[in-house]
């Protein structure tokens, strides 16, 4: 990637979150008390984002973490409907997207100065995972958990090397564009998704679709995907005559199979 390309990269993505490259400053993450939010953009319809995360008519930002989620499960047990809890939960978040800010830095800074965008793909992944450990700086448990999670999924207690990203995406470019992503599916539990929308679906933290299906896994019934996705059990009728020509009864689904979900 040349440096002028570079340099327009750095400009979009510094907008869209907190830093400007030209040392504007764009505060886009800004605590609040809202309460049920309604979302200009609905998180049902982002892919990514409901792989981790269930509709709660209860909680306050109407979502909260899936007991199945790979990434978020260890949170699903916690006070969603407690605004005490969920505001804890949300200013810590904010406290850890602001410290982004020093990654567009260092991406400033080693571009100034001629680096590569190898050099800097693997500088700006390395701040990445600094920070993310450094946000468990006050909680030795979650620490000893995450590098677990790590040294399991990349083989390093710290994270993931520059090296396996570059396995995982095939260029530095986009090494260095993901170490921006951040899991949509928390912002939706802590009303910031439509704030941090522009952002993530620029880095690939959002993957929407005009019509909503999903894959039926073992165990599921509709009462259980209707729970998922309009946070009531009793919604399954919804689903079920959206599909008609594939459920010949609402007790007979397989492992697999596609529906299509509504949105009400």
């Amino acid at each position: 990637m040349n440096k002028i390309k570079l340099r327009s990269m750095i400009k979009i993505v510094g907008a869209v979150l907190i830093i400007g490259a030209l040392g504007i400053n764009t505060p886009v993450l800004v605590a609040a008390n809202t309460t049920n939010i309604k979302y200009v953009h609905d998180p049902r319809i982002n892919e990514k984002a409901m792989e981790d995360i269930v509709v709660d008519n209860t909680a306050v930002y109407g979502f909260k973490p899936s007991k199945d989620s790979v990434r978020l499960a260890e949170y699903a047990d916690a006070d969603w409907d407690d605004p005490v809890t969920v505001e804890g939960y949300r200013q810590d978040r904010i406290k850890y997207l602001s410290q982004f800010d020093s990654m567009y830095d260092l991406w400033n800074e080693m571009l100034s100065k001629g680096s590569t965008t190898e050099e800097i793909a693997r500088a700006v992944s390395a701040k990445r995972n600094e920070i993310r450990l450094a946000s468990y700086a006050n909680d030795p448990e979650g620490l000893t958990r995450v590098k677990k999670s790590n040294l399991d999924t990349y083989g390093n207690e710290n994270g993931p090397t520059a090296e396996s990203l570059f396995e995982k995406y095939g260029a530095w470019e986009k090494v260095l564009l993901k170490s921006f992503s951040s899991n949509s599916g928390m912002d939706a539990c802590l009303g910031l998704y439509d704030m941090q929308y522009e952002h993530n679906k620029m880095v690939q933290s959002i993957v929407e679709h005009d019509k909503i299906t999903y894959k039926v896994k073992n165990n599921d019934n509709l009462s259980k995907i209707a729970l998922k996705y309009y946070g009531e059990q009793s919604e399954y009728n919804v689903i079920f005559e959206a599909n008609k020509d594939q459920i010949k009864s609402a007790n007979l689904i397989y492992e697999g199979q596609i529906l299509d979900i509504p949105l009400q």
